[in-house]
């Protein structure tokens, strides 16, 4: 070995050497102990603690905040909120992860710090394991703000690794069923997009438009939630919950190209001599009885075979939504959607779950605010050539 190599791997020893003696609390070169460092690291942390009140998870070791990550406090660290006890904190930091956790408690005006464990976000069910070992209610994603309950739908999900979804299967290009049981479309990446964000996978379970709501309420549950072309409506609402908007959406109608200019108008449908085919069960249904008194409403049970038939000649009309109606005027030239851009009704597509999954809401919220943050949504918006309504300030 040269001297050159000599040196540097001497030099390498010493600071390692240097290094584990600060942390036995060996005095310093220049006269500090590890207490007196612990104490300085203490003081800075409480100092930041003032400007951040909203909370903050900070790395003591380069006094910055990892925009990453999921955070979770050691029970030994718990109830700290005076600054001498910040020292025991930090101390307990600087010989674990060196992360501290800190929160302005609003009611009693004290400001909490632990000793935080940070995982990589891709090891959730990690973290909420490691919180219930510590007692903690919930651990906190860094990237979403989210405060996910270590008891709750979410681990249940977690804990299960699979996210159980609902959807219809015959609704192009929103969620549709090969016949190999291959699911694809808007909602079916949407489904998969929070799966990932829960770090399981997501399995597809077949539900129907005329049983949507009873399979939701199901008891046992047959899935987590459902997705795939359904309207958040008032109704639904009362009895379940609804995620955000995550597509633009208003009733329209599919007719024969042939007969485009024949229809302008709710009042050119509603005659005697236009028939009306609709799925069952669904909202296109209740509009069509709702809205066309005098029109010949034909129930066709399976929705995907709809389009054929009007191109056919079997009914004239057929009821659908604005995220529908284009996909199938660009897949058969018999088609037309005279009245895409003048929609009967307007409203939003969303997930639809059971009341008290709170926990699975916020999450599913999250991951819907931040494909529209990113462009994520934007994107898949034009993949499936759907309207993007949703265009940031």
């Amino acid at each position: 070995m040269n001297r050159y190599k000599l040196k540097s791997t001497m030099w390498a020893v010493l600071m390692v050497l240097c290094w584990l003696a600060a942390l036995s609390g060996c005095s310093r070169g220049d006269g500090t102990t590890d207490a007196d460092n612990i104490s300085l690291i203490a003081d800075r942390v409480w100092a930041y603690g003032q400007t951040h009140p909203d909370g903050f998870t900070l790395d003591i070791r380069s006094m910055t905040e990892p925009s990453e990550g999921i955070a979770v406090s050691y029970a030994e660290t718990q109830n700290c909120h005076s600054r001498q006890a910040l020292n025991a904190v930090v101390g307990h930091a600087l010989k674990h992860e060196g992360y501290v956790g800190g929160w302005l408690n609003g009611e009693n005006g004290l400001y909490y710090f632990d000793s935080t464990r940070l995982f990589p976000e891709d090891s959730l069910r990690s973290a909420l394991r490691f919180g219930r070992d510590n007692g903690q209610r919930s651990a906190f994603v860094l990237s979403t703000h989210a405060d996910v309950p270590v008891e709750g739908k979410v681990a249940e999900i977690v804990e299960r690794g699979t996210l159980m979804v609902g959807t219809t299967g015959d609704y192009r290009p929103l969620s549709f069923c090969e016949d190999d049981g291959r699911y694809w479309g808007f909602g079916i990446e949407m489904a998969e997009t929070i799966a990932r964000a829960l770090g399981v996978r997501a399995t597809f379970v077949k539900t129907s438009w005329p049983t949507l709501t009873a399979d939701v309420l199901a008891e046992p549950q047959r899935f987590d939630f459902a997705i795939g072309g359904i309207t958040i409506t008032d109704a639904r609402r009362e009895t379940m919950l609804m995620s955000d908007g995550y597509l633009a959406n208003g009733k329209t109608i599919l007719c024969r190209a042939s007969e485009a200019d024949r229809y302008r108008s709710l009042a050119d449908l509603d005659k005697p001599e236009v028939s009306v085919m609709v799925n069952p069960g669904g909202l296109n249904e209740k509009f069509a009885r709702e809205n066309l008194t005098h029109a010949t409403i034909i129930v066709w049970e399976r929705n995907e075979e709809i389009p054929e038939r009007i191109a056919e000649g079997d009914a004239d009309v057929m009821i659908t939504e604005i995220t529908e109606a284009p996909y199938y005027v660009q897949a058969d030239p018999r088609l037309a959607a005279p009245l895409l851009n003048a929609p009967f009704t307007h409203g939003e597509i969303g997930v639809l779950m059971q009341k008290g999954q709170d926990d699975l809401l916020q999450m599913v919220n999250l991951v819907i605010a931040r494909m529209k943050a990113d462009g994520r949504l934007r994107r898949l918006h034009e993949k499936y050539g759907l309207v993007y309504a949703y265009e940031l300030n």
